[in-house]
């Protein structure tokens, strides 16, 4: 049993959205009281206390769209890559990467990754895998090292034609065989969906062999409409936009999750809606890729259950808390845009979202709620309370401002130091393979 307290208590529960020295106990994976600090202290001596030394407490952050194939690009040089447009950011950095990923790689970066989740307070992700130079097991060495950091994992390989058949069949069949995996795993901490790559790499044959090959109870997660060249490529190809190509398909629906939706009109925002399909933006990545403003704004007011995600460009949800919201009255031209958005995406509709995959309610400081909580030192100059919470996360906090992370009950990170992974170790070992990708890639 955990005792955390001593701390403004941020809840995201409506009953009891705040608490100015609360704490949250936690029963194995599970939360099993909430309330004030010196009656818990109470009611559970025995309990490992964790003092928040006046800090926040609040529940966990959520990332609805990763990519862990992406940890070693950062400082990559790759030789003669220039890219002049999306297509050559995708083919001359992305999938250069993917195709000489070994297994090993792989795994390493997916550590990585969730040593960064950890130390950003990010205890649940959903992540879009690709390494085209090894696709059979990639999922599984993912989800060892999911286990191995604690971190609640829904895992997919993005299906492609785009390295040919006999791939896309494989990665088809990497999705199937982790699905059922994850399907038969009692531990609340992995899921598994269909991953696609987006509609001009899949065919009409591979998207049936897709569905031929989709275990029931799970969705598809595909990029939609990331590119202007998407868009121009379904309609001189399939004669449609691509929402209509994919609810053609039978890919639309609640346990499917559609990234970007840069390139998308009103009556495709409807067909969402009313198939009930989740939607993620992710602002950094499709500002850093000049892919244009997607519609965000306007597919939360049309009811679409949106999510705010990072695309692999940062581990920081905080990160793309700011930058959608500057983004967005940007783009907009209207200082009001975004307010009380993008906090909806990322605090409510990012744990609607995992729902629909993990059954223990997440992103909520609640009795029977995961017990997924973090401790940030954040110490508010003015005062704090429900009504301006989210004022304090967004102008005084970023990731790093975490410095204990829980999830499922687990201790993950104290006072900065991780607890059961050996951090150097890790590092060394990743540089050393980043130093063989380099040279895999450059010769």
């Amino acid at each position: 049993m955990i005792v955390i307290g001593n701390g403004r208590l941020v809840t995201r529960d409506k009953d009891r959205p705040f608490m100015e020295n609360g704490a949250v106990v936690l029963d194995g994976p599970e939360i099993v009281r909430v309330g004030q600090t010196d009656q818990m202290r109470r009611e559970y001596p025995e309990g490992e206390w964790i003092d928040a030394r006046g800090g926040v407490i609040m529940p966990a952050f959520i990332n609805i769209h990763e990519h862990i194939y992406s940890a070693f690009a950062r400082g990559l040089s790759i030789h003669g890559y220039h890219p002049r447009g999306f297509l050559d950011i995708l083919d001359g950095m992305w999938w250069t990467i993917d195709r000489h990923l070994t297994l090993e790689q792989t795994y390493l970066s997916a550590v990585a990754t969730y040593i960064d989740c950890i130390k950003n307070g990010v205890t649940t992700i959903f992540d879009h895998h690709a390494s085209f130079g090894h696709i059979g097991g990639s999922l599984f060495r993912i989800e060892e090292a999911a286990k191995k950091a604690g971190i609640r994992s829904c895992l997919c390989y993005e299906v492609s034609d785009r390295d040919g058949e006999d791939k896309a069949r494989e990665s088809v069949l990497e999705n199937e065989a982790f699905i059922r995996h994850a399907q038969a795993d009692d531990s609340g901490m992995i899921a598994g969906m269909m991953g696609m790559h987006a509609s001009f790499t899949i065919s009409d044959k591979t998207m049936e062999l897709c569905a031929a090959h989709k275990p029931s109870g799970a969705g598809y997660h595909i990029h939609v409409a990331e590119g202007i060249e998407d868009l121009h490529a379904c309609l001189r190809v399939h004669g449609k936009r691509i929402i209509d190509r994919l609810m053609d398909r039978g890919i639309l629906g609640e346990k499917s999750l559609a990234a970007h939706c840069i390139y998308i009109n009103k009556h495709e925002m409807e067909l969402l809606r009313e198939t009930d399909t989740c939607v993620v933006h992710n602002p950094e990545s499709n500002m850093g890729n000049a892919c244009g403003c997607p519609p965000t704004m306007e597919l939360v007011h049309t009811g679409v259950l949106t999510g705010l995600g990072t695309d692999g460009y940062t581990h920081d949800m905080l990160e793309s808390y700011k930058v959608a919201n500057v983004l967005h009255k940007h783009h907009l031209c209207d200082a009001n845009a975004a307010w009380s958005e993008v906090p909806l995406m990322l605090f409510e509709n990012n744990a609607g979202i995992a729902a629909r995959y993990f059954d223990r309610p997440l992103g909520v400081l609640k009795e029977g709620a995961a017990a997924d909580v973090i401790v940030l030192d954040y110490i508010p100059l003015t005062p704090m309370d429900e009504n301006n919470v989210n004022s304090h996360v967004l102008f005084g906090m970023s990731g790093r401002s975490v410095v204990t992370t829980v999830a499922g009950g687990k201790v993950l990170m104290k006072d900065r130091v991780l607890a059961d992974l050996d951090e150097e170790k890790i590092m060394a070992d990743c540089r050393q393979a980043a130093k063989e990708l380099e040279r895999s890639i450059n010769g």
